[in-house]
């Protein structure tokens, strides 16, 4: 008679623990390196800011003794943060997970080939198969640009009559990816909202150009959306009529920029077209928004942060800069915003270890220099009320540059 066979104790499955590990992390000045716990003995290299791209393998038995006692300051410090690695799309997770083995919170690595997530410890899997919710294939380079990898549109944009939900045939030879002919056939066909798209690729490019929030974008789309809507763009400078409308969006949202700069990225449209335009936009649209369409007052106070920026003036600078500013309105500066502004920036630093040329000050500001001695010369009867006593005793004032000389 048979025996009854007995059941089989399931094993716990562990995955492999590789005796080096290479660690890829964006680092600048002189890494260091700081090793994870054992038995996964990684290390990372740890130096802010990441800007440039470092590679490091490290043979965890030898340097584990050599720098333990490194190894749980920096692990509460990267807590929660990723390190990806070789080896398959590797990465360390700095967060706390509960390992049945270990009988304790551990650190994990994860898989995302396998879809493994493993006790860096024990080497428990802790999870299998989990679904990566990424974009599963990536872009490269195509030098003949028929083919477009990507399967899916942009987001919904609610200033179309469609949301932006269309077809699109992709260009290139006859079979799988697509037909030339019919790309061509319906790039003939009469698109209604061709020109508004494009336009919207236009105001999406020149904001790009100068990093602004996506809230400027959407408020120079919505503008240019209500024009269209009264047909009284065609036969204008569409760059012009780009360009001002994100300068409208800027001075609405808080957030101005100088026309020089929107010049900048007008794809030529000069700084005369950009005004009229503006000019031309606050017309047609102040009678259907009416208050809406106000841009509000521009401050001195509203560049400042920005200027001060661009030339890595320190906080204290910055301070001293600010109150200075916000005093000056108590007197008749008969000048612009943002030529008091750079007059101000000019004052400041004169009195800074750090002085900055009056030559970077126009870069900086976009103001000519000669535009910023007139402010100044009008600024600098109102020194020692303007500038702030922590910053400036009286008698340090006269280290103040004449204004005729």
């Amino acid at each position: 008679m048979d025996q009854p066979q007995t059941p089989k104790t399931p094993t716990t499955q562990h995955a492999p623990l590789p005796r080096t590990l290479s660690v890829y992390i964006y680092t600048n000045d002189p890494p260091s390196i700081i090793p994870l716990s054992p038995p996964v003995h990684s290390c990372i290299l740890l130096s802010p800011p990441f800007t440039s791209f470092t590679q490091l393998t490290i043979n965890r038995e030898r340097e584990r003794e050599e720098r333990e006692g490194d190894c749980e300051f920096f692990k509460e410090t990267l807590k929660n943060q990723v390190i990806f690695t070789s080896g398959g799309c590797k990465s360390i997770s700095m967060s706390d997970t509960y390992c049945s083995d270990c009988k304790r919170n551990t650190e994990v690595v994860s898989d995302h080939s396998a879809g493994d997530t493993v006790c860096s410890e024990c080497g428990l899997v802790l999870e299998s198969r989990s679904i990566d919710e990424r974009s599963e294939w990536r872009i490269f380079a195509d030098d003949s640009g028929d083919h477009d990898p990507n399967r899916v549109g942009g987001p919904v944009n609610p200033l179309l009559a469609d949301a932006a939900l269309s077809t699109v045939i992709s260009r290139g030879p006859n079979g799988s990816n697509g037909d030339g002919s019919l790309s061509r056939l319906q790039n003939r066909g009469g698109d209604p909202e061709r020109a508004i798209v494009m336009a919207f690729k236009a105001i999406s490019n020149m904001a790009d150009r100068l990093s602004l929030v996506a809230t400027i974008k959407d408020r120079a789309s919505e503008i240019y959306k209500r024009l269209e809507d009264q047909k009284c763009t065609r036969g204008r400078n569409l760059d012009a009529i780009v360009a001002a409308c994100i300068y409208i969006a800027c001075r609405q949202e808080g957030k101005p920029r100088t026309v020089k700069e929107i010049c900048s990225i007008a794809n030529g449209a000069t700084k005369k077209e950009i005004g009229r335009a503006k000019e031309f936009i606050v017309k047609q649209l102040k009678v259907e928004m009416g208050e809406s369409m106000e841009m509000g007052t521009i401050h001195a106070g509203d560049y400042l942060r920005r200027f001060c920026s661009n030339l890595g003036m320190s906080h204290e600078e910055i301070k001293a800069v600010e109150e200075t500013v916000k005093k000056s309105g108590d007197f008749d500066i008969r000048r612009s915003p943002i030529s008091i502004a750079a007059a101000i920036i000019f004052m400041i630093t004169q009195l800074s270890d750090s002085k900055k040329a009056l030559r970077d000050i126009s870069i900086a500001t976009t103001v000519a220099e000669g535009t910023i001695k007139n402010a100044y010369k009008d600024l600098y009867p109102h020194a020692a009320k303007i500038i702030p006593d922590w910053y400036a005793k009286e008698r340090d004032l006269k280290n103040l540059s004449s204004p005729k000389a």
